[in-house]
């Protein structure tokens, strides 16, 4: 059998299977419970937190014949039948690739007919951003007054580009960002299920580089386990990344710490040698910066930062050496040239400049 993708193989199917939305899944849970269903939603947050996902499970549940707690019971007839990809009483449509006037008539067209074995027919239209002025008009008056059993739901990572006109007829639920605690938690879970080995400094580092995006932590998760050969170490999950050792950061602060100018060029030298990718080495540096401003100014700093005993110990132990203020212009300095790092020819040379700039405390003027 071939093999299925993880953020596949393990997309909630259940209001109960998503993870860091409960302020969305229980709102919904308890309209279908009360049967206070809106007639259109508009789901807005960053990829990869849930909304296609969520859109889907509300689709099954809405029509569910014997709903638990507002949850689709997955045992009924249109349980069953709604599972499959080309039911018709489910329509997904890409906006993105579906985003011209004519489109949207289509869809305007069809509603007027019934659904076929069901409650309702549900409209998930993604990135809903993309679709033209013209698209957006044709869609309005459908928006406003569809049957009774149709249900839009609109999924945008850009809500700011969506019409006050189109935002106002919806009901609007913003998706967060997943925290790293849950997000490894999560990791655990599906790693115990498919009989990987790993450690919990690998979990925390591949769940920070999913950023709070489920998808994307699923997606980093899968590449590593097939270079790992399902062994995950922190070792060969640094080098899959591209990301430095905390230890190695830890020591070029130190460096920085001391204005140790030639302690600093060498720990780059050493870096570019072992094939790192610089400007995501910047972002480490502006992420390091922000972690000791946390350690040195939060009571909580294990709350917000999740890490380990052992690594909290240090961050703490170096923070203490810095002032906010130097902090705060590390992180303004390398977040900086971690986008120029990206475009310039002499890598190399912008991060020596950016590094020695904010070490001494410089100010150098751009032309």
């Amino acid at each position: 059998m071939s093999h299925i993708a993880l953020y596949r193989k393990y997309r909630p199917k259940t209001f109960e299977e998503v993870i860091g939305q409960d302020h969305i899944t229980k709102t919904l849970q308890n309209q279908i419970e009360n049967n206070q269903i809106g007639h259109a939603y508009l789901f807005t947050g960053s990829r990869g937190t849930g909304k296609t996902s969520i859109a889907k499970i509300f689709a099954k549940s809405v029509n569910c014949l014997s709903p638990v707690h507002g949850s689709a019971c997955g045992k009924c007839e249109n349980c069953i039948r709604l599972e499959q990809e080309n039911d018709i009483n489910i329509i997904e449509i890409d906006a993105a690739s579906n985003n011209k006037v004519d489109d949207i008539r289509e869809i305007r067209d069809k509603v007027k007919f019934m659904p076929v074995g069901a409650k309702y027919k549900v409209y998930i239209i993604d990135e809903v951003h993309m679709l033209s002025d013209s698209a957006f008009n044709a869609l309005l008056k459908t928006l406003e007054e569809p049957p009774s059993y149709v249900i839009f739901v609109l999924a945008t990572t850009e809500v700011h580009k969506l019409p006050q006109t189109i935002l106002s007829r919806c009901v609007r639920f913003d998706f967060r960002l997943v925290s790293t605690e849950l997000l490894c938690k999560h990791l655990s879970k599906v790693f115990d299920k498919e009989n990987i080995k790993y450690d919990d400094e690998s979990l925390k580092i591949i769940a920070a580089a999913g950023e709070g995006s489920v998808r994307d932590t699923l997606s980093i998760a899968d590449s590593i386990a097939s270079y790992c050969q399902n062994n995950i170490t922190k070792e060969k999950t640094l080098s899959v990344l591209g990301t430095t050792d905390h230890a190695l950061v830890v020591n070029f602060f130190d460096k920085i710490q001391d204005k140790d100018v030639g302690g600093v060029l060498a720990l780059i030298d050493q870096i570019e040698k072992e094939g790192k990718n610089l400007a995501v080495f910047a972002k480490d540096l502006s992420k390091h910066s922000r972690n000791l401003l946390v350690c040195k100014s939060c009571k909580n700093a294990n709350e917000i930062l999740n890490l380990t005993d052992d690594l909290l110990a240090m961050y703490q132990t170096q923070a203490e050496k810095f002032e906010e203020k130097d902090l705060i212009r590390y992180m303004q300095v390398f977040s900086s040239a971690e986008s120029e790092l990206r475009y310039t020819l002499s890598v190399r040379l912008l991060l020596e400049t950016t590094c020695l700039t904010a070490m001494l405390g410089l100010d150098v003027k751009k032309n």
